[in-house]
């Protein structure tokens, strides 16, 4: 009876163990006590370290903590904490939400050396210990955006004056509904500033106003603002946005950051174009279906959207999210 119980009790503490994702020796670690920005903040700069260390037991893991890696459930101490070589410098954006005990980020750091882009969400759980860890990161930058991930753009870290800030609720329902605008082509569904310029992986996105040697039959939609580029029907080939998740705000810098899986099956291969003219149609014929998880940070002022920070990596088509 005796050794039934002690091979039961192994049987229970393995499964634990696995359930845990640590291949690493737990350390007991104080809980942390973020109330306020500055210490999400910290949190985020020691995570980096501890990345760049190699050393997972420098962050105060839950038991039960999960870690998700471009939509791959890992181990902690997988992914980046094995390849990280330097952490964030000049290109850094936080968005901390002691509220919810949540915090994003999207910056630039190395792996192996090489530069990358990575956004990171953290969430604390309610015993001060982190129970949840997500990384998008993005490798083979082309080298004509890096110009555009040295320093943030200075509107998007501006600070809001306190009489401005907009409540909570308000922010979260403007950046969800940005992906309203974009899975239902029509950019009037979000409050979408005139000067509002998107930048995907560091490539200006919209309202560029660059013509980039543009053709009737190869227009330049990154040209376009951000509204009607939308109504061009030109975003015609993403078929769903899954996995939708608004998860940190910062009224004080009117900051909101979300995190997507883009769902694109390519059946459609020919799809109308409104408002531009001279053009009816566009031609993605050499395009395989793909997803895209990726994340993007708002800037709202004014109740409206003034600049977007994205990026985002293709993977296999109807891939898992990694929070199955």
């Amino acid at each position: 009876m005796k050794k039934i119980i002690i091979i039961s009790l192994l049987m229970l503490a393995c499964n634990i163990a696995s359930h845990a994702q640590f291949p690493f020796a737990v350390t007991p670690r104080e809980p942390l006590k973020c109330t306020d920005r500055q210490c999400l903040v910290e949190l985020v700069d020691n995570y980096f370290k501890a990345l760049v260390a190699h050393d997972p037991s420098q962050i105060p893991f839950a038991m039960n903590a999960r870690f998700v890696e471009n939509v791959d459930s890992k181990p902690i101490g997988e992914g980046l904490w094995q390849t990280a070589s330097a952490v964030p410098s000049s290109f850094k954006i936080y968005v901390p939400d002691p509220a919810v005990k949540e915090v994003g980020f999207i910056g630039m750091m190395e792996e192996k050396n090489q530069p990358i882009m990575i956004a990171l969400r953290l969430k604390i759980n309610d015993d001060g210990f982190i129970n949840e860890a997500e990384h998008v990161v993005v490798r083979y930058l082309e080298p004509k955006n890096m110009k555009n991930l040295q320093t943030v753009r200075p509107g998007i870290l501006t600070v809001i004056p306190e009489k401005q800030r907009m409540k909570r609720y308000e922010m979260v329902g403007i950046a969800y509904s940005y992906y309203d605008a974009l899975i239902m082509d029509n950019g009037y569904l979000s409050p979408i500033a005139d000067d509002c310029a998107r930048r995907e992986n560091g490539s200006p996105a919209s309202n560029s106003g660059i013509p980039d040697n543009e053709t009737d039959e190869n227009p330049n939609y990154s040209a376009l603002k951000t509204v009607p580029q939308l109504n061009t029907n030109m975003m015609d080939y993403i078929d769903d946005i899954d996995n939708v998740r608004v998860f940190a705000i910062d009224s004080t810098t009117g900051l909101a950051i979300g995190f997507s899986h883009f769902r694109h099956s390519m059946l459609k291969k020919t799809f109308p174009i409104y408002n531009m003219p001279g053009v009816t149609t566009r031609e993605m014929l050499d395009m395989p279906a793909f997803d895209l998880p990726a994340a993007h940070i708002f800037k709202i002022r004014d109740g409206q959207i003034h600049e977007i920070e994205a990026l985002g990596f293709m993977t296999g088509y109807m891939a898992a999210t990694g929070w199955e």
